[in-house]
C-alpha cells in the first residue's frame, strides 16, 4: 500500500491482457470522520483487508465504469458488510447486486465529488474529486503505462491502445464515445476541479501540468469543450 496524498492511499493489483500487465489501481480515501470509500476492486487478500482496516472503517466499496468489474466478486466477498456502489447496469455486467454511485453519498459532501461522464453507454465512466487533496480520480479516462517495458508492450500501447510514451487516452476509451456532444458538456465539470494530480485506473498517478495534460488529450481527439 502507497500513500499518494494525505488520507489518499492506493493498492496495485495485475491486470493481465494480451501478454501486457495492464495493473489494477484500487484507491482507499479517509474522509474526515475516519470512514473509508474503497475506489475500485482488486483481489485482495486477508493481509490487504487488514491493512485497508488499519486506516479506518470501511463503508463504501465503489466501483466507477461498467469496464471495471474483473474483480467485483472479490470485492463484493472481501467487505460483504458495506454498500456496493457503482453506475446503472453494474449489477447485470457484474453479477453482483450494487447501489447508485451518483448522486454521490450526503457524507461525501465538501470532501468527494463524482462526475458521470456522459455519450458512453456502454461504459457509464464517473469521473471523481477528492477535494482536501486536490486529487482527481480516472478509471479509463486516462491512461499512464509509461514508455519502458517490452517491446511488444510499448508496441501494443503506441499502436494498439493509441498511447504515444504510454500516456493519454487510449484508442478505445475513444471510440466508446457515442455522443460527443454530451461527452463534451459532461467532461466541463471535470476541467472545474482545482486538482493538482490524477489517478488513474491503470498505471502510476500523473503528478505534473496534470490539467494541462487532460486539456491537450481532449483537444486532440476533438473532445474539448473549451
Amino acid at each position: 500500500m502507497k500513500s499518494v496524498a494525505e488520507n489518499v492511499w492506493t493498492l496495485r493489483y495485475p491486470l493481465p491482457l494480451l501478454g501486457n500487465d495492464l495493473g489494477r489501481t484500487v484507491m482507499i480515501i479517509i474522509l474526515e470522520s475516519g470512514k473509508l470509500v474503497i475506489h475500485s476492486t482488486g483481489a485482495f487478500t486477508d493481509s490487504d483487508v487488514a491493512a485497508i482496516c488499519k486506516l479506518g472503517e470501511p463503508a463504501w466499496l465503489l466501483d466507477a465504469t461498467l469496464f471495471h468489474d474483473s474483480f467485483a466478486k472479490e470485492g463484493r466477498a472481501a467487505f460483504p458488510n458495506i454498500p456496493y456502489l457503482a453506475p446503472p447496469r453494474f449489477d447485470s455486467v457484474a453479477d453482483v447486486q450494487s447501489r447508485p454511485l451518483s448522486p454521490a453519498p450526503a457524507e461525501w459532501a465538501d470532501e468527494l465529488d463524482v462526475v458521470p461522464l456522459a455519450g458512453m453507454p456502454k461504459v457509464q465512466e464517473h469521473v471523481m474529486f477528492h477535494r482536501p487533496s486536490r486529487t482527481l480520480i480516472v478509471c479509463d479516462c486516462l491512461f499512464n503505462l509509461g514508455a519502458s517495458g517490452s517491446v511488444w508492450t510499448r508496441f501494443f500501447t503506441r499502436y494498439f491502445m493509441g498511447l504515444r510514451h504510454g500516456v493519454g487516452m487510449s484508442l478505445f476509451f475513444r471510440l466508446m464515445i457515442k455522443d460527443r456532444a454530451a461527452f463534451k458538456e459532461s467532461i466541463r465539470p471535470v476541467l472545474a476541479c482545482d486538482f493538482q494530480r490524477i489517478v488513474v485506473g491503470h498505471g502510476d498517478p500523473l503528478e505534473h501540468n496534470t490539467k494541462t495534460l487532460l486539456i491537450e488529450q481532449l483537444r486532440a481527439h476533438g473532445l474539448s469543450p473549451i
